[in-house]
């Protein structure tokens, strides 16, 4: 006997009338030589780290810029409002799915709006994860090995170091870091496995932090840094309208959502993934603004759209060039392990378009062997071949980002399948959907200027 029930893929699937464990989905029983063993529970401080590796990625080298184009005050004014929503798109995901009893992020689309919501999140997150993982691992290429992509050739730390050689080309050195280090990491069937790499990522950003503000403030006390702008400079309506480029970098900036879940089925006490999220957003919201404000303290109005590339020159302290490569050393090893945190929901997802009446890919070792290894194969390839390809995901990043972290949670809300949902709710779900929409059209319309642009200027 059993009764009808959607899977957390989306799927019909028979359930046993007896009660479930809701980490199921996620945690499935090893079988050992001496009987079972079972995951007893991710800890409240590992859940922490993979939840802040997953939101501290690449986009933390984009916020100085938009500090300089915001200035000071509006700009970590607008780091703040960012946090606060992004707490509250995900206190809307977890609410209603404890009180659905559901499991994933899909499933909670699935119950909101059928197949087709189940379908339009799961390919947004393939889209934007993937994306995202091949910009991860060009800019662990161009560091380390050097680019070439804008017609002047960077060279990388290894190359610095040693000299140009075939071992550390740029194909080379990402097949070393795919094969070594990416793919022991992405083996793991459970999130809280990563807990380690995670407290080690989120220790590598905080040194970049460290650092950063550490010759910020060496200049300041000589005098060598220009007071910055507190607020933006205002001449036109063009300058304006060159405000609001900057809202998608921080709108996206904390993404997270595709991986809640996640981390909520492995909690032994779910009850904490409220406090998780806020000691995750307050702790990431303090490195955005740290490194907003001493990035855009130390380079001013030279700051460049990826800050990274700043450490590329003197800094005009002793051992300026060591400082340089610690940077980007420390920034290289910090991508490389948020690298398997985006990777996991990536092939969940993936896995829940393919084969949505199939078992949880944690239960099939085949299945899950070949979806890691075609999307690696994927990834590698795409950053060998296509090494500038950030005005492409500009356009599709952004898009699903926004959709996975503000629009979709704001939909389930609004349809509230489980009667849950105040009027407060429902207002700042609107909210949410039109700064969402806003900052979409935004970005689209300014990626296609700066694409003519370049047009015309070639």
């Amino acid at each position: 006997m059993g009764i009808s029930s959607e899977s957390p893929n989306g799927s019909q699937q028979i359930v046993q009338k007896e009660t479930r464990d809701e980490t199921t989905p996620l945690l499935p029983v090893k079988v050992e030589e001496e009987g079972f063993h079972e995951f007893n529970g991710a800890s409240f401080s590992g859940a922490v780290f993979n939840l802040s590796t997953t939101i501290v990625g690449a986009g933390i080298m984009a916020l100085p810029a938009s500090i300089k184009m915001l200035g000071i005050i509006p700009g970590i004014l607008m780091i703040i409002v960012v946090a606060l929503l992004t707490e509250a798109s995900i206190d809307m995901l977890v609410r209603c799915s404890h009180q659905g009893k559901i499991t994933s992020y899909g499933w909670l689309m699935g119950e909101a709006y059928g197949q087709w919501g189940r379908i339009a999140l799961q390919a947004s997150v393939v889209i934007n994860n993937i994306g995202v993982m091949i910009v991860y691992m060009i800019i662990i290429g161009d560091v380390l090995s050097g680019t070439s992509s804008t017609g002047v050739h960077h060279r990388g730390i290894l190359e610095g170091w040693f000299g140009a050689h075939l071992w550390n080309s740029r194909a080379i050195v990402l097949l070393a870091t795919t094969l070594f280090v990416f793919a022991p990491l992405v083996s793991f069937k459970r999130l809280d496995s990563l807990r380690y790499t995670s407290a080690l990522s989120v220790a590598l950003a905080v040194v970049f932090v460290v650092i950063t503000a550490g010759i910020a403030i060496i200049k300041l006390f000589n005098g060598t840094v220009a007071m910055p702008k507190l607020f933006p400079e205002l001449d036109g309506l063009s300058s304006i309208w060159k405000l609001f480029t900057a809202v998608p970098v921080l709108v996206t900036a904390y993404i997270c959502h595709y991986n809640v879940h996640s981390i909520d089925n492995e909690l032994e006490d779910r009850t904490q993934i409220k406090p998780i999220v806020r000691t995750s957003l307050f702790l990431c919201s303090s490195v955005y603004i740290a490194t907003s404000f001493f990035a855009y303290l130390l380079f001013g109005e030279g700051t460049l759209d990826d800050v990274l590339a700043n450490f590329d020159a003197n800094l005009g302290i002793p051992f300026s060039y060591v400082f340089d490569d610690i940077v980007r050393v420390s920034y290289a090893a910090h991508v490389m392990l948020v690298f398997p945190i985006v990777f996991f929901a990536l092939r969940l997802n993936l896995d829940g378009l393919l084969f949505p009446t199939s078992r949880h890919i944690s239960r099939d070792n085949k299945r899950f062997a070949i979806i890691t290894i075609s999307l690696l194969t994927v990834i590698y390839l795409a950053a060998i071949f296509i090494p500038s390809i950030w005005d492409a995901f500009q356009f599709t990043g952004a898009t699903a980002a926004v959709l996975i972290g503000f629009i979709f949670p704001a939909m389930v809300i609004l349809r509230d399948p489980y009667g849950i949902a105040s009027k407060r709710d429902k207002i700042l779900a609107v909210t949410m959907i039109v700064l969402a929409v806003l900052s979409n059209s935004v970005a689209l319309y300014s990626d296609a200027m700066n694409i003519f642009r370049k047009e015309e200027e070639a």
